[in-house]
């Protein structure tokens, strides 16, 4: 078999590979290659085990790019199946006021959080957006990530998530990493419907879905369940009109507290449910039976404060699938990195580097439906792939530069 690109001799090759999603024990099952090589064809993988059978039944065409991977891991590239990446203006002031003792409900009473985002993003032009959210879809390249969900909701109408979408699609042709997009109208209640909040949720279910779905820009129907945004029937509206009209359900849920979030979940048959700090046992067991995605943000519980983190243990003993994402955000998400977020799932959640491993990769890509062509390293998928600098745990090193190369489509593109 020919290849363009040959990534060999790593000293340990995780590929990551076989079914998805993992749960229970298998949640932390990866298999290590030693002396390992992975290789590439016009950005598809064509062989990924030991560097001695590589160099038997792959053939190096003419120009190949060739990476001596000795002293390093090779890992797959690290899908982010959580974020909102794609905003305008700025609230990294709000931290200062979260580090002298507000919370997230009382900063967002006064005029801050998600309303002022939607503020800036609705002046902002489609071509701001997409200004803007370059350099931070740079900042996850760097750190490993080469597929990542984006969601709208700063818009909150719907000429401007229409806006925000199609920025996504811009985002998606000018820079490595592959987007897949969520409709997030049910972010929170404008302010201009504070007083009517039924006619707003008419509007995501009856104007808003409809528009989105028959332009075909987002993949995805996502919705904020917390007390004080949208109520469990809420939601489940929502997502039943999402689902309708082709959009898959995803859904923010028990983050502030139990809001009954997963259980929508469970109900609508939903993809992922994210967040979970407060996911209640009732939660975990419906889920479980539904075969829902626990997605967990382990660092916007970091730097929102909010004192605990989602029960990762609990939801593995359940066989929930675990994957992990880094919630990208202006207020709560201020970290690009999947490193970081996995460094945050073993030492505050308790997982295993592997299992952590296994939550940033293939269970992320089954997250978003994207299991069958990232996630792991296995002929006919995608070359996404990280070169780690010595062994998978350097990965944990916040702060450290483990990583040396990021792999996109068989570029070296970091």
């Amino acid at each position: 078999m020919d290849a363009d690109l040959i990534v060999e001799h790593a000293d340990q090759l995780l590929a990551v590979e076989g079914a998805a999603p993992r749960c229970g024990p298998g949640q932390g099952r990866v298999t290590t290659v030693r002396d390992g090589a992975v290789a590439s064809l016009a950005g598809r993988i064509v062989f990924a085990g030991p560097t001695s059978e590589g160099q038997v039944t792959v053939t190096r065409l003419p120009g190949a790019t060739v990476i001596d991977a000795k002293g390093c891991t090779v890992v797959p590239g690290f899908v982010d199946p959580h974020t909102h990446v794609v905003f305008a203006g700025d609230r990294r002031g709000e931290l200062q006021r979260r580090l002298a003792g507000a919370t997230y409900a009382e900063i967002a009473a006064s005029g801050g959080g998600i309303v002022s985002t939607v503020d800036a993003t609705r002046r902002a032009s489609q071509p701001a957006l997409v200004e803007q959210s370059l350099p931070r879809l740079g900042e996850m390249l760097r750190c490993g990530t080469t597929t990542c969900e984006v969601k709208s909701g700063y818009g909150l109408d719907l000429d401007a998530e229409i806006r925000m979408l199609r920025a996504v699609g811009d985002l998606r042709a000018c820079q490595p990493i592959d987007l897949v997009a969520t409709f997030l109208g049910a972010h929170e209640i404008p302010p201009e419907y504070r007083a009517r909040r039924r006619e707003y949720v008419d509007q995501v279910v009856h104007r808003m879905i409809p528009r989105i779905a028959d332009e075909g820009l987002a993949t995805w129907c996502d919705v904020f369940c917390e007390t004080g945004v949208f109520t469990p029937d809420e939601s489940e509206e929502i997502l039943r009109a999402g689902l309708a009209r082709g959009l898959g359900a995803r859904i923010h849920a028990d983050e502030l507290g139990p809001s009954g979030g997963s259980l929508v979940a469970a109900r609508v048959g939903a993809r992922s449910a994210d967040h979970l700090v407060f996911v209640p046992p009732e939660g975990i067991a419906a889920m479980a039976s539904t075969g829902v995605v626990a997605t967990l943000l382990p660092a916007a519980s970091f730097y929102l404060k909010l004192g605990r983190f989602a029960p990762a243990r609990a939801l593995i003993a359940a066989g929930v699938p675990v994957a992990l994402a880094t919630d990208v955000n202006p207020g709560g998400g201020l970290s690009p990195s999947m490193p970081f977020v996995m460094a945050l799932g073993c030492f505050a959640m308790d997982l295993t580097v592997e299992e952590a491993l296994v939550g940033a990769t293939i269970n992320a890509a089954y997250a978003i439906d994207r299991h069958r062509d990232v996630g792991s390293l296995e002929p006919g998928k995608r070359m996404d792939a990280v070169v780690v600098g010595g062994t998978l745990v350097d990965l944990l090193r916040v702060g450290a530069p483990a990583i040396r190369q990021v792999i996109a489509r068989g570029q070296v593109v970091a």
